[in-house]
């Protein structure tokens, strides 16, 4: 259980206290709100709509239904289109599928890092070579 201090803070941020956070155990009650506030809520180097969309990728990759419809409306507040909602979990999607293809043919871990540094470079490369717009 919260703070009578954090009840209200999550109130007032809130509208009332959900009944995730009442779940909680008292030794990790008020700092789990205090991370959520501060990192999901609060001014942070992504934008609200940024972390909304990274958030649902992630709820939807994890599959947790919970997660999912939270920061689909949460999304929503931030104005995030049905196409870019659909893009976010197709994106999400992708990266759980090479997940399991890279973990599942035992892709060596150092091979890949070099690889992906080439194909950085190389990208960089063509990004640099390329025609600008001015």
């Amino acid at each position: 259980m919260v703070s009578t201090e954090t009840r209200a803070e999550v109130e007032e941020y809130l509208g009332q206290v959900p009944s995730w956070i009442d779940a909680l155990p008292e030794s990790a009650a008020d700092h789990s709100w205090e991370v959520v506030r501060d990192l999901l809520l609060g001014e942070t180097a992504l934008e609200q709509r940024e972390k909304a969309l990274v958030a649902l990728g992630a709820a939807s990759a994890i599959q947790c239904p919970y997660c999912v419809h939270f920061h689909r409306e949460e999304a929503k507040l931030e104005a995030v289109t049905d196409d870019e909602l659909s893009e976010a979990i197709a994106i999400a999607a992708n990266v759980r599928n090479f997940s399991t293809v890279l973990h599942g043919a035992e892709i060596d871990h150092e091979e890949f890092v070099t690889e992906t540094g080439a194909i950085v470079d190389h990208v960089r490369d063509q990004r640099a070579a390329a025609p600008s717009d001015d």
